[in-house]
């Protein structure tokens, strides 16, 4: 059954504050192999006139999509988790992530469409620092593939 159009520009509230940690971002550079200094040394990161570790910038992706869970969940939306694969991902920053910072969510239905019998969901996460600033928009695209003639 095909997601309902009307859900587009749902918006669902912001997230309990995730606070960055050191840790999280060196642990974070190592999995996906990025040495840059600036994930790791806080004194290379003020070199570069930051005021400690910075995350790589698909770092957010972790909170983001923990946050998209709330639209995955929705039991009035009526997605299929089983049949989902994420389909994209994109980020648009005011600023990079930083250790210490305090960030919330805010998630809200961009798009709903039907392509080949295929329905693709487009979430956003609006991130804000404790203060409200806006540090990055992470878009989540989510496809929910179409049940085969066999109902699987």
């Amino acid at each position: 059954m095909a997601l309902d159009p009307s859900f587009i520009g749902r918006s669902y509230p912001p997230t309990e504050p995730y606070e960055v940690g050191r840790e999280k971002i060196r642990e974070f550079a190592l999995a996906i192999g990025d040495a840059n200094p600036a994930y790791t040394d806080a004194e290379a990161a003020k070199a570069l006139g930051h005021q400690d570790v910075i995350a790589p910038p698909t770092f957010p992706f972790a909170i983001a999509f923990r946050a998209a869970g709330q639209v995955v969940e929705d039991p009035e939306l009526g997605l299929d988790y089983t049949r989902v694969v994420h389909g994209d991902q994109k980020f648009q920053y005011s600023r990079p992530v930083r250790a210490g910072d305090r960030l919330t969510v805010a998630v809200t239905i961009d798009n709903i469409k039907s392509l080949a019998g295929n329905d693709v969901l487009t979430v956003r996460g609006d991130v804000a620092d404790e203060t409200g600033e806006h540090v990055v928009t992470a878009v989540i695209t989510l496809v929910a593939r179409a049940a085969d003639e066999a109902g699987e």
